[in-house]
């Protein structure tokens, strides 16, 4: 019998993932985005190298502030118009992650911001889904396969949602597996979009929803009783409805949070991401320890790998260098996103039987 591994990037990239929450626009390799910005005439780039635009994006996003982390998306949507851009972001999308043992993935994008070049909204989606199936493919064909899902996302300030919901249910079975409204929360309640949820609903139709990122309980508490979501997008304002004064044994819980718990809501936790919009101050403030103490349904997810200069194995990296967390910590924190996956219950349970629990033993020796 040997020991557990040890827990660096090396041995993290082997460990089994599954991702949530990742935005395909926010997850570009920075020498793609000069390429397609040159294939398409787009002259309004920060930077005119890789290593130069990846900083750019970097320190951008670490403004503090939400409103500036969402404007580097200019330049990523910018070069996402046309079906070759949509493609190939896809396909890389899948081949990288892949590439860091993610080994399930649901990466969510807005069709709407697309439709620039005069495609369709379906034609839009139909590009992204065939990029998704070629770096499957890639990915399986060099030894890591990895399944990828996508959740189409409707913009929270704009009017659109009942019209990409309606796409979301089109494409349900053919690699979109549910639906999501994103941006800026302050001012734009997810109640502004009951026709988008209650048309999933009547369908049947699994849905996510930031709530709870940079606007508080209210956000969260919408989310849930009035739009019935099943999966809460970041959701890290659920802590201020706990009251820790003594140990964790003395924790008090709210109604909302505890009603959160009770129902085993997935908290969708981005803690890179967090730091950077300002949601958090630093890493080791971060709720998610307490949260994850506390047995709420923690998940770890990457949410933008461009902007926050990141990936599953270093999101986990970082939670253990700051938490202390080993390898059956990082396996629950996986099972509980496989657990919470908009996939048919016996998908997710065999990759949590075949792929997840075996890859995890090794790595605990």
């Amino acid at each position: 019998m040997t020991g557990p591994m040890p827990l660096d990037l090396a041995t993290l990239r082997r460990a089994p993932k599954a991702l949530l929450h990742d935005h395909l626009d926010g997850g570009l390799r920075p020498a793609t985005v000069l390429e397609l910005a040159r294939d398409c005439g787009y002259d309004d780039l920060p930077a005119d190298d890789a290593t130069g635009l990846a900083r750019w994006f970097r320190e951008a996003a670490d403004s503090g502030s939400l409103e500036r982390y969402l404007e580097t998306f200019t330049h990523t949507v910018a070069v996402m118009q046309t079906p070759e851009g949509l493609h190939r972001v896809a396909r890389e999308c899948a081949e990288d992650l892949a590439d860091d043992g993610v080994v399930y993935a649901e990466v969510r994008f807005a069709p709407e911001q697309h439709l620039e070049q005069d495609l369709t909204l379906d034609e839009v989606v139909e590009h992204v889904l065939a990029g998704f199936a070629a770096g499957e493919a890639a990915a399986a064909a060099a030894g890591h396969p990895i399944v990828v899902r996508c959740l189409l996302t409707a913009m929270r300030h704009a009017a659109r949602s009942r019209e990409i919901a309606e796409l979301a249910v089109r494409f349900r079975d053919r690699g979109v597996c549910g639906f999501d409204i994103a941006g800026a929360e302050a001012g734009y309640p997810p109640t502004r979009h009951l026709d988008a949820f209650e048309y999933m609903r009547v369908n049947n139709a699994h849905f996510t929803i930031h709530a709870g990122e940079a606007f508080g309980l209210p956000s969260i508490h919408e989310a849930l009783a009035f739009c019935g979501c099943d999966r809460l997008g970041h959701g890290v304002r659920i802590v201020d409805d706990i009251e820790v004064t003594g140990g964790i044994a003395d924790a008090r819980l709210g109604r909302l949070a505890q009603y959160v718990r009770d129902t085993r809501v997935p908290l969708e936790l981005c803690p890179s991401s967090n730091v950077q919009t300002g949601a958090v101050p630093s890493l080791d403030k971060h709720p998610f320890d307490l949260l994850a103490r506390l047995r709420f349904r923690v998940t770890v997810n990457t949410d933008n790998r461009l902007m926050s200069d990141t990936s599953m194995s270093r999101e986990m990296l970082k939670l253990h260098q700051t938490f202390g967390y080993g390898w059956s910590d990082l396996e629950r924190f996986t099972i509980n996103a496989m657990k919470s996956a908009f996939i048919p219950f016996p998908e997710r349970l065999r990759i949590i039987d075949d792929i997840i629990k075996p890859g995890y033993a090794v790595l605990l020796g």
